[in-house]
């Protein structure tokens, strides 16, 4: 079974800043993670764990959370701060 290293120090520090904006746009529009999870089509843990950084999601998750806050993708991942 192949190894799999751990993601470098700059990759987990953009998952949190994309955790963070997910964050923002949520709270912006007066919306709980249990309200954003029902209409992504995830569970309230799972957007915890966006949040905070601690998983990588999925494109296709990124798509719906976008589509639900109203953001655009490139809003929630482009570069810099």
């Amino acid at each position: 079974m192949p190894r799999i290293d751990p993601p470098p120090d700059w990759v987990l520090q953009r998952r949190r800043v994309i955790g963070d904006r997910i964050r923002a746009a949520r709270r912006d529009r007066g919306m709980s993670q249990e309200r954003l999870a029902e209409l992504a089509g995830m569970d309230r843990q799972a957007i915890g764990k966006l949040e905070l950084g601690y998983t990588s999601p999925l494109l296709d998750t990124l798509l719906r959370i976008a589509d639900v806050l109203d953001v655009d993708l490139a809003d929630l991942v482009r570069r810099g701060e």
